[in-house]
C-alpha cells in the first residue's frame, strides 16, 4: 500500500511515465524474476540475510550490482556517564518501536554494573506501561507484528530464551484483543535476563519486541559482547566520555554507530552494513553511484 501511493504521488509530482515502475507481488515469484532478469543491471535489496544469500548466488554470475541490507542483531551499549533519562526514553523507543521489526532495533542491551540495577526497574516498568492495541489509535504504542507466522517464530524463539537458561522480565505472551483486532498478532514487549552472550536468543535475529539484557564491567568485556555476532549492521553507545566515544567507535563491528541517540539520519551519509548485515551502502553519492557506471572517455588531439 505504502508503494502503491508512492506511485501516485509520484504522478502528482510530474516524474515522466517510465521512470519509476513499481511491480507487486511475492518475493519468491516477482523477486525472483527481476532478480534472473537479464537486462535489470542492478540490484537493492533490503530484507533477510537468507534471501540476501539467494539473491547473491543468482545475480553473481550475471555480474549484476548487488547492494544488500540485511539483517541485525544489534548492541545497545550503555555506560554509567550517560544522560540516564535521554537514554532511558531512547532505549525504549529502540526496543519496541514497530513492535522491534526495524532491522535497527538495539535488541542486545548491555548496561555497566553500577546502574544496572537501577536500569532493570526503570526499564521493566516503562515497558510494562506501553500501551497495545489498534495500530489505528494514536495513541497506541505497540501495534501487531507481521504475520501469524512470524508471531510463531517470535514466540518460539522466547520459548529457546527459557530453555537457555533466561528468565522473563516482563511480557512474553501474546495478547488478545477485541473488535477488528482480534485476529490481530499482538505480543506483549519482552525483557529477558540472564542469557548468556553467545547463545542463540543473542545471537540469532529475532525481529520482534523481545529485548536482552546484561551487565558488564569494563570496555574489553562489551566489546566482545557486541562483535561477538555475524551481523553488524548498527550499534548504539550511551556515554559522555568523548574518548571513550571515538576508543570504542572505532572497535564496534557496525556500520552505522549512534553515540547518545538513536535512528538519527542524515540522508547524505552511508547506510548499510557489514559482516551478514550486507554489501555496499545508501545514502547520497553512494546510492548515486551505485545507480550509474563512470565512464572514461580519452580523446587524443
Amino acid at each position: 500500500m505504502t508503494a502503491f501511493l508512492l506511485s501516485k504521488i509520484s504522478i502528482e509530482a510530474g516524474l515522466p511515465p517510465g521512470v519509476l515502475n513499481i511491480i507487486h507481488g511475492l518475493g519468491h515469484k516477482v523477486g525472483a524474476a527481476i532478480t534472473a532478469h537479464k537486462q535489470i543491471k542492478a540490484i537493492s535489496f533490503t530484507g533477510g540475510t537468507t534471501t540476501g544469500a539467494t539473491i547473491a548466488k543468482m545475480a553473481a554470475p550475471m555480474f549484476k550490482k548487488l547492494s544488500l541490507e540485511l539483517g541485525g542483531k544489534n548492541p545497545n551499549i550503555i555506560f554509567a556517564d550517560c544522560n540516564y533519562d535521554k537514554m532511558l526514553e531512547t532505549t525504549l523507543r529502540s526496543s519496541f518501536a514497530n513492535q522491534g521489526q526495524i532491522c535497527l532495533c538495539g535488541s542486545r542491551i548491555f548496561v555497566e554494573r553500577p546502574i544496572y540495577d537501577r536500569f532493570k526497574a526503570d526499564f521493566i516498568k516503562k515497558t510494562k506501561a506501553l500501551k497495545i492495541g489498534d495500530p489505528l489509535d494514536e495513541t497506541t504504542q505497540v501495534g501487531a507484528v507481521v504475520s501469524e507466522s512470524h508471531k510463531e517464530k517470535i514466540l518460539s524463539y522466547i520459548q529457546l530464551a527459557k530453555e537457555e537458561g533466561g528468565t522473563i522480565l516482563c511480557g512474553g505472551n501474546e495478547i488478545q484483543l477485541s473488535g477488528h483486532n482480534t485476529n490481530g498478532f499482538f505480543l506483549a514487549p519482552t525483557i529477558i535476563e540472564g542469557l548468556a552472550y553467545n547463545c542463540r536468543t543473542n545471537q540469532e535475529e529475532i525481529f520482534g519486541p523481545v529485548v536482552t539484557i546484561m551487565p558488564f564491567d569494563t570496555e574489553e568485556e562489551v566489546l566482545l559482547y557486541a562483535n561477538s555476532t555475524e551481523y553488524g549492521l548498527s550499534a548504539t553507545l550511551w556515554t559522555n566520555n568523548l574518548q571513550r566515544t571515538h576508543r570504542l567507535a572505532n572497535q564496534i563491528q557496525a556500520g552505522i554507530i549512534w553515540v547518545n541517540t538513536w535512528l538519527l539520519r542524515d540522508l547524505r551519509t552511508p547506510f548499510g552494513g557489514i559482516k551478514n548485515s550486507g554489501v555496499g551502502r545508501e545514502g547520497g553519492f553512494y546510492a548515486l553511484d551505485f545507480f550509474t557506471e563512470p565512464k572514461n572517455i580519452c580523446i587524443k588531439y
